[in-house]
């Protein structure tokens, strides 16, 4: 493929990059048309139920027969709330159809391709695969795994603690990091947080920022906001509950969980009950509960046991760390519980970003492949 064609679809790749705030449980997709190497039209995936890339980059175009278009998802092949892209490329007269990699929602999975191939249009694959996949992680794990991806948020001193002995945290790092970590909630369909946080601090839990805010046309919506709480110790005057959104407080199935249950459930919340992995809630099993809920991302702001089970368990797909320039000695909290006893057992981690955010620094890693 040509310098044009890698042109084309990195533009594609910003424009399917507006969409990761919005587009969930659908993939970020975008869409640049090209006629004669210069572009003459292009969108992106609107919010669920809107129009997909494809049609938006076809509604603003003129005649485009001979044209090429360039996609980062395969395009869709079946009748969902809107109509099958394959089928309104091939109405327009594209001969071309370059596609940065192939849709894994068993209802494509290669039969958009094979609907463009049939009706004539030439169509290549593979081009910036791997940065489209990242734009959609989520939805491709979903798809293929049945679970979302899973990304642990730590905000942390230098010497690696998250809180004072006493569970003093606010606040490690400045206001940029912070604002940082709204736009790491805003991309999440789900913030998942353990009781112990919940007692502690009584957060919120929700996007304070707007799509003004970072340039993108569509409003943002409240993640929905999970607890875990296996002996359900929540409160139902906790500040989540008057605050915009869904709140779900994940527990064990017991008697004095289904008494319980019925103040918060009065409160607001939704009670689910889960299987037990030992004496806690087997969060494989809450992963599949969110999958199931159409989630592509979740977020776990939690404390050192919560954050650790989810690592320690194998569910950990991203860990996004705020490191802030200040040392708060060996008397306070850990980032993580994990039962690592000799260096050999480490788990290792590979750097994927590292920048620097006001005062703070954020380091995004992922653990290695065979994690």
């Amino acid at each position: 493929m040509s310098s044009t064609d890698r042109e084309m679809m990195s533009r594609a790749l910003q424009l399917a990059a507006k969409g990761r705030y919005t587009t969930s449980p659908n993939p970020a997709v975008g869409c640049v048309i090209a006629l004669d190497g210069a572009v003459v039209a292009e969108g992106y995936t609107r919010p669920a139920g809107g129009n997909h890339a494809e049609i938006e980059a076809l509604q603003s175009a003129g005649n485009i027969v001979g044209a090429t278009a360039y996609v980062t998802l395969e395009p869709c092949s079946h009748q969902g709330k809107t109509g099958p892209c394959a089928d309104a490329l091939i109405a327009a007269g594209i001969a071309r159809v370059v596609i940065a990699g192939e849709d894994p929602n068993p209802q494509v999975a290669g039969a958009g391709i094979k609907k463009l191939q049939d009706a004539g249009i030439e169509v290549d694959v593979g081009l910036l695969e791997d940065q489209a996949r990242d734009i959609n992680s989520g939805f491709i794990k979903r798809q293929e795994q049945g679970t979302p991806w899973v990304t642990v948020k730590m905000a942390a001193s230098l010497d690696g603690r998250t809180a004072m002995a006493s569970g003093q945290s606010q606040w490690i790092t400045t206001p940029a990091a912070r604002q940082d970590v709204q736009r790491l909630r805003a991309t999440c369909c789900a913030i998942i947080t353990g009781i112990g946080t919940q007692l502690m601090d009584d957060p919120s839990l929700t996007v304070r920022i707007t799509n003004e805010d970072f340039g993108v046309v569509d409003p943002l919506r409240q993640p929905l906001r999970v607890v875990v709480d296996s002996r359900l110790q929540m409160s139902p005057e906790a500040r989540m509950f008057s605050q915009p959104g869904a709140t779900v407080v994940a527990t064990l199935d017991g008697a004095e969980q289904r008494t319980k249950a019925e103040a918060l459930t009065a409160a607001g919340a939704e009670v689910i009950f889960l299987p037990a992995l030992g004496e806690h809630i087997d969060l494989q099993a809450l992963l599949v509960e969110l999958a199931g809920r159409d989630c592509n991302k979740v977020l776990v702001e939690a404390g050192a046991g919560l954050a650790g089970a989810f690592i320690a368990e194998g569910l950990l797909d991203e860990l996004v760390c705020y490191w802030a320039p200040k040392l708060f000695g060996n008397e306070a909290r850990p980032m993580f519980n994990l039962p690592i006893e000799t260096i050999d057992a480490h788990l290792a981690l590979s750097i994927r970003d590292i920048r620097q955010i006001g005062e703070d620094i954020r380091v995004t890693l992922y653990p290695d492949k065979d994690y």
